[in-house]
């Protein structure tokens, strides 16, 4: 086998273990539809810049960001401007996690900061 071959089947296999992972997208609502229409496991992080919990969060969040585990995309929503959004959800506090497979939510969790339940929560959408 070439060097050449060896280095495109590397590279290919780094690629696609990145494809694989929990990827981390601000929220929008082109990507949540998107990811609804395609059947995709989806969750929706609203998360406050001024939250100590939501910030704890994003740090266990990005913690699982190479996981092959989590082959999913979270969303960050912007809590004080997303205000439809969260009407329509019914999102009464920053922190909530919304998770969908497809369009059908799959589980929903507001104030967790435990990894195991995080994980757990995004893994429901799997």
């Amino acid at each position: 086998m070439s060097i050449l071959r060896i280095v495109l089947a590397a590279l290919a296999f780094t690629l696609s273990l990145g494809a694989a992972a929990l990827e981390i997208r601000p929220y929008s609502a082109a990507a949540l539809l998107a990811a609804q229409q395609a059947g995709q496991p989806v969750a929706l992080h609203f998360h406050a810049d001024w939250c100590p919990t939501c910030r704890s969060q994003e740090k266990t969040f990005q913690s699982f960001k190479d996981d092959a585990k989590l082959p999913m995309t979270l969303l960050v929503v912007n809590y004080d401007q997303e205000r439809e959004l969260k009407r329509q959800l019914k999102v009464r506090a920053q922190s909530t996690l919304v998770v969908y497979r497809g369009a059908q939510e799959t589980r929903r969790s507001g104030g967790e900061t435990d990894a195991a339940a995080l994980r757990a929560t995004l893994a429901s959408a799997l």
